[in-house]
């Protein structure tokens, strides 16, 4: 259990069996009555964001989340699969629970998954990846204008914005968060 004098940003909860994130809170003492901490939740298993009011001192459970290394091994159809990485058994996680975050994913590398009884909840990816340049429109000799980009397809199909110099068949570093160009690969 968890009192709500020890809520911090990030903080995983769960409230009536659904896991929740906590955004923010807020201690209040209004001039009559008793302490609340006001909340504001994010819903992990749908994502939607929510405003809770509890009052100062109530206790909330805590969910039953599970973190797990896993390495990223192919794409099945529409879902995922990993391997964990202590019990080399293999998952399928639906590219519904990836997200945006499925663009990313290189084979053969790790990854962290949020497991919520038993079941995947998300994952998390590293800040940036090295990726290859499948389809990129050659730049052309004189366009040297400060800033300007162009769109480049990646492996996975993702589409980020270059600068003019990259071309098609380069590697380059990718931030996951953004999805936009770092620089080139080394």
């Amino acid at each position: 259990m968890i009192a709500t004098s020890e809520f911090k940003n990030g903080m995983k909860i769960e409230i009536d069996g659904v896991p929740y994130e906590i955004i923010e809170h807020q201690h209040h003492k209004p001039g009559k009555g008793g302490a609340v901490m006001r909340t504001r939740l994010r819903n992990l298993l749908n994502g939607r964001v929510i405003d809770n009011t509890m009052r100062s001192g109530e206790k909330v459970n805590k969910p039953d989340l599970e973190t797990r290394t896993m390495q990223y091994l192919y794409q099945a159809g529409d879902d995922f699969v990993f391997m964990d990485m202590t019990s080399y058994e293999q998952t399928e996680i639906p590219a519904s629970v990836c997200g945006a975050k499925g663009g990313f994913l290189v084979e053969s590398s790790e990854v962290k998954v949020l497991l919520y009884n038993g079941a995947p909840l998300d994952i998390d990816i590293p800040a940036s990846v090295v990726m290859e340049i499948t389809e990129c429109e050659p730049g052309v000799k004189g366009d040297t204008v400060s800033g300007a980009t162009k769109p480049a397809k990646l492996s996975s199909g993702v589409v980020v914005q270059v600068p003019l110099f990259v071309e098609q068949g380069e590697r380059i570093k990718v931030d996951t968060r953004t999805a936009s160009y770092i620089s080139r690969d080394k």
